[in-house]
């Protein structure tokens, strides 16, 4: 027996020491594939270190991230390497896929989604990797034909291979070969799948184990499909096809899948009745283009639980199920008829539907008040009518919902509607939304009795509702987010909030609160996003709670006192910074350069004071919107702000400031769309290197000491030749902008996007204003008055033809006023007034509704209306001329001169105020009858002739949009001896 026991131990010390071999390298791993995952590190990358960077080789394989070992054997079992798209994980990336996984040979579980393999083919070696049960390839950069020996694997359960563009699956016979597929994904090989003979064959019919089946984004149409196919041995239960070319009459096919469950027909091209399906479970049709919702049918499903018809565009009434629908009989839990036309009132029918969960009837044209009937679906958790046009107040009604979660009533029309305190009931209620609704009345304690599980409340925009809780409150609930933006409080602070640590989003602006931000506000720890703009709130910033979490503070617009504390730099992660509109003194402080992620810094209209902070150029690339507007600062500007590389707006208009404007702005500011430098001191000529920001929409220099001519080069900023403007900012706070467009400063707001101005005024510029200034044919305002600018209007300013507002006043222009000015049919605001301009004032129909006098006052030799003194003019009889051309608009100027025995000769310079479509002939035979009129001289008929073919020459330049610069200074030299 001693023996026997004797042997019996050395043979299991054997069998240690043989293990003890074999894992000896890695502590608990087994050599070899410690190795091999080793190997497959190697072959990849990823920056910064992410997934891998426990991979090392002191340690237990078992232990490192994403490896999974079997607790029994020790052996690797998994490897858990798949990456979210919007995980900011970072990737792995290879150019290959390393043939030492094939030696982990217990592997049952590999996922390497989301990662880049740069477009290689997926190795033949995973066929022999026979003990795999989940395998996902999906969105990892594979390409090529996916290997056929992947039917090998018979084990297999899982297959992702979705979503890699260009791989190619050209036979789907050997997936009959996996027979213990359940789950198979193959979304989005959009060029992959289409052309396979046998897919639908296969794939729905010839994989015995098969459960789920997702072809989504994959281009197929309804020839793809075999309407006959005997699909009663299929075992699918969950088909997904959405986002397909799948259109018309519903696919017959389905029908036959009697297993199936859930289908998904979203965002296809559908239009039919649908055939009853009473094994399905959860339907989605919605993106299809179904006219109306009895078309569909859907009221027969017998089973239907879940029901999707939503951005179908349908129209008509709302029909809800009759009282012999099946579906009224069954579980329907989940109703979507969100983003359609349903027009009428909601169908009081609904409330057959007993066991519905989820009802969405939001952003529609459902008209009536909010039914009596939806408060006796007691099972509802979720009720969503927002953006419809639902009159009256909310029903008492709603009270009964005692297992709603979720309510939404924002954008309706509930003009003077009420609230009603049984909402206090809703003792499961989380989400409560009635903004914009236009609702009145007052809000107490009692609408909140019972609400301990709210954690989002918004109210905004309904102007006549009034909150009036007393100063003990204390809530049931710990909140979220509240916002009462444009609601009424008309109270100090309100105390409860003092209750509320869970706070994240606290907006209460242009709500009257008043007084100074209370003592305990800045215990408040977890506030995010805070917004108390536009309030009577005054004196210090000390109390407000600047911690790392802060990421909106905005303050706008009431009148906080003192400087800006220190401790707003402890506010690290703030991404959004408005202070502007208050009585804020003192300096910048320098530390404001530690927010080095914010990316809007609005402090405009205060009383700050001091140089721009050096620091500033800290934030770097974060910044984008700088506006110091409206302040004292003084000195230069820092040259670290050329670090900012980012900025779409900078606004410092309204100081003190000085110098040259500097030429890095367009070495460094590509993206900027806003340069605002209003009423400064700076000096020195418009540098040339501004015309590189071609992005600029509005450029305001005035009231500066500059001086020189205007750049001709100004023609190079496109952002001023575009209709549609691209100024905008997604920071989610009051965009705003002061522009003097039209002569009176005003701000813009919501309209921000779509101001193209340009404001030179009140400088000391001199030149004449550049003919290529026409090519800016976005502008809406040009304002270039009160300087020093000579010579002649540019012609062809009527080609600017989006401008609104248009001055040039208090310069020394000269010459005609341009008859293109006709053409500005937007135009609201015109001033030329004291300049040196003569000859007759055009008409037009536009010019024709800018009757102040004033708008010419100060050119002493011009004439016509809207001035009280009439021109004189030479007019030339016409030939053939009929009626209707003697009522037309239209003038002509004739000049003629004889010098020393050479003939000028007459130029014809046409203005049409309504019709510019004359023949070109007869505009020569004008000009050459007009010639031959002259007096005769020793050259005669020679000269006449040539002078008659310049002319014939000018006038289709003229009319075609393109006359030569030097015939309009001619004409602008000329045009003074004409009119007296």
């Amino acid at each position: 027996m001693q023996k026997l026991l004797w042997v019996d131990g050395f043979f299991l010390l054997l069998i240690l020491a043989a293990t003890h071999l074999s894992c000896c390298s890695c502590s608990g791993c087994f050599d070899h594939e410690w190795r091999a995952l080793l190997r497959f590190k190697r072959s990849v990358s990823s920056e910064p270190p992410g997934l891998l960077s426990s991979w090392n080789g002191e340690k237990n394989c078992c232990e490192w991230e994403g490896v999974e070992c079997d607790n029994a054997t020790g052996h690797v079992t998994g490897l858990h390497l798949g990456r979210d798209p919007l995980d900011i994980t970072p990737e792995l990336k290879g150019n290959k896929l390393d043939l030492c996984l094939a030696e982990l040979t217990h592997l049952s579980y590999m996922d390497l989604s989301g990662n880049d393999f740069h477009g290689i083919r997926i190795p033949d070696f995973i066929g022999s990797m026979r003990q795999l049960r989940f395998l996902d390839l999906s969105s990892a950069g594979f390409s090529g034909v996916v290997p056929p020996v992947i039917g090998n694997l018979s084990s297999l359960r899982v297959l992702h291979l979705s979503y890699n563009p260009e791989l190619v699956v050209d036979d789907f016979a050997w997936f009959s070969n996996l027979l213990s597929l359940q789950h198979l994904d193959l979304s989005g090989l959009s060029l992959g799948i289409g052309k396979a003979w046998n897919l639908d064959k296969v794939l729905l019919s010839m994989i015995p184990s098969l459960i789920e089946l997702r072809l989504s984004e994959c281009k197929l149409s309804n020839s793809h499909f075999n309407h006959h196919l005997n699909l009663t041995l299929s075992t699918i239960q969950t088909l997904d096809l959405h986002l397909n070319s799948i259109g018309g009459n519903f696919p017959h096919f389905l029908q036959n899948l009697t297993s199936l469950r859930v289908l998904d027909l979203s965002n296809n091209k559908l239009n039919s009745s649908i055939p009853v399906m009473n094994s399905i479970v959860e339907l989605d049709l919605s993106e299809n283009k179904f006219p109306r919702i009895h078309d569909v049918g859907v009221w027969s499903f017998s089973r239907l639980k879940s029901l999707d018809l939503s951005f179908n565009d349908m129209e008509g009434e709302l029909v809800g199920p009759g009282p012999s629908s099946n579906v009224s009989r069954f579980a329907l839990e989940t109703l979507r008829l969100s983003y359609n036309r349903f027009c009428g009132e909601i169908p009081t029918s609904l409330q057959r539907l007993t066991s519905l969960t989820s009802l969405y009837l939001d952003n529609n044209k459902l008209t009536g008040k909010i039914p009596e009937a939806l408060g006796y679906i007691t099972s509802l958790q979720e009720l969503y009518l927002t953006q419809n046009q639902l009159t009256g107040s909310i029903p008492a009604s709603l009270g009964n919902l005692m297992m709603l979660q979720k309510l939404d009533l924002s954008s309706n029309l509930l003009i003077n509607g009420t609230i009603p305190d049984t909402i206090g009931k809703l003792s499961k209620l989380e989400f409560l939304d009635i903004s914009n609704a236009s609702l009145s009345g007052v809000i107490t304690k009692a609408h909140f009795a019972n609400t301990s599980m709210l954690k989002r409340l918004y109210a905004t925009s309904n102007h006549r509702l009034s909150f009036k809780i007393s100063h003990d409150w204390n809530p049931p609930f710990q909140i979220i987010g509240i916002n009462l933006r444009s609601c009424r409080i008309e109270s100090e602070f309100p105390p409860w909030i003092r209750t509320q640590k869970s706070l994240v989003l606290l907006n209460l602006s242009n709500t009257s609160i008043y007084g100074p931000l209370p003592d305990w506000l800045h215990d408040l720890p977890a506030i995010i996003n805070f917004d108390l703009s536009h309030n009577f709130l005054d004196g210090p910033l000390t109390n407000l709670p600047f911690t790392q979490r802060t990421d909106m503070l905005v303050l706008k617009n009431n009148l906080f006192n003192g400087s800006i504390p220190k401790s707003l730099c402890n506010a690290t992660k703030l991404n959004i910074l408005d202070l502007s509109r208050n009585m804020l003194s003192g300096i910048l402080p320098e530390c404001i350069g530690d927010l080095r992620i914010l990316k809007a810094m609005i402090l405009s209209s205060n009383r700050l004071s001091g140089v721009i902070p050096s620091s500033l150029g800290n934030l770097g690339s974060s910044l984008e919107w700088l506006q110091l507007n409206n302040n004292s600062f003084h000195g230069q500007l820092p040259d670290t702000l050329a670090n900012c590389t980012s900025l779409t707006v900078l606004d410092l208009g309204e100081n003190q400031l000085f110098g040259n404007i500097p030429k890095w702005i367009h070495e460094k500011f590509e993206f900027l769309r806003v340069l605002r430098l209003h009423t400064n001191g700076f000096k020195g000529q418009i540098p040339i290197a501004l015309c590189g920001c071609t992005n600029l929409q509005i450029i305001d220099l005035g009231a500066n000491n500059l001086t020189g001519p205007i750049p001709v080069c100004f023609q190079n900023m496109l952002g001023m030749t575009r209709v549609d403007s691209n100024l905008y900012f997604s920071g989610g706070f009051d965009q705003s902008l002061i522009q003097v467009v039209g002569g009176v400063p005003l701000e813009y707001t919501t309209t921000l996007g779509m101001v193209v101005n340009m404001d030179l005024s009140s400088n000391k510029l001199i030149g004449e204003i550049p003919e290529e200034l026409v090519l800016l044919t976005g502008l809406l305002g040009l304002n270039l008055s009160n300087n020093h600018l000579m010579g002649h209007i540019p012609y062809r300013i009527g080609d600017m033809h989006s401008l609104i507002s248009l001055d040039l006043s208090q310069n020394n222009l000269s010459g005609m006023i341009p008859q293109s000015m006709s053409r500005l049919t937007f135009l609201s605001h015109l001033n030329l007034s004291h300049n040196n301009l003569s000859g007759r004032i055009p008409t037009g129909d536009q010019l024709q509704t800018l009757i102040d006098p004033s708008i010419y006052a100060g050119n002493s030799q011009l004439c016509g209306g809207p001035l009280p003194h009439k021109c004189k003019s030479y007019r030339v009889p016409q030939i053939g001329r009929n009626t209707e051309e003697e009522d037309d608009d239209v003038w002509k100027m004739w000049i003629y001169g004889v010098t020393s025995g050479f003939i000028t000769g007459f130029m014809s310079g046409e203005q049409l105020a309504k019709k510019e479509n004359r023949s070109e002939k007869q505009m020569g035979d004008w000009a050459v009858s007009a010639a031959g009129s002259g007096d005769s001289c020793t050259t005669g008929g020679l000269q006449r002739t040539a002078a008659a073919e310049a002319t014939r020459n000018d006038m289709k330049q003229r009319a075609s949009g393109e006359m030569d610069s030097r015939f309009s200074i001619l004409i602008g030299n000329l045009d003074r001896r004409f009119y007296f």
